[in-house]
């Protein structure tokens, strides 16, 4: 299995919208993070489809190690 880019030391945060949705970038290579921009055509990952739950910022994962996809859950702090 394939290794993902880290594409950040830390995560993104993003101001959403209650039901706002957006497609996490879960390969790495995005130029548009912390969204996926399609670069992973032709790999072995996709995006993960995020809807807000609520108003407020949202702590995208940067590392894309996560063992909550798609949002931080500090695994970037352990490499």
């Amino acid at each position: 299995m394939s290794n993902p880019v880290r594409a950040a030391d830390s995560p993104f945060v993003i101001e959403m919208e209650e039901g706002e949705s957006c497609f996490w970038c879960a390969c790495g290579k995005s130029g548009n993070q912390p969204f996926c921009d399609g670069s992973h055509k032709g790999s072995v990952f996709s995006p993960i489809k995020y809807t807000a739950g609520k108003t407020g910022r949202v702590f995208f994962c940067g590392c894309k190690v996560t063992g909550n996809q798609p949002l931080c859950d500090g695994s970037h702090k352990n490499r």
